[in-house]
């Protein structure tokens, strides 16, 4: 089990993307959670097995068709347990 850590740059907000990360990331039953940040860009933190994760990951980096990722900066991290759904975070 691990963490990842992944803010993404682009078109990324008012296209839907934290509704469909949301809903991908409890698709592959992880736990996390995503918002947009002040900058334009979106943040992610999710956790669970690094195969699904790294699915994940390729996921955000195309993200819905509606959004334009232009660029996705990933951290793994260690896994904390502290989570127990995937949720939108203002």
């Amino acid at each position: 089990m691990k963490q990842v850590h992944c803010v993404v740059m682009g078109r990324v907000q008012g296209v839907f993307f934290r509704a469909t990360t949301q809903r991908e990331a409890r698709r592959l039953a992880l736990t996390g959670w995503v918002r947009n940040r002040p900058d334009g860009s979106v943040e992610v933190v999710a956790e669970g097995d690094d195969d699904t994760l790294r699915d994940f990951v390729g996921w955000v980096q195309r993200g819905p068709s509606s959004a334009r990722v232009d660029r996705v900066e990933t951290r793994w991290r260690s896994y904390t347990g502290d989570f127990t759904d995937f949720r939108i975070t203002e």
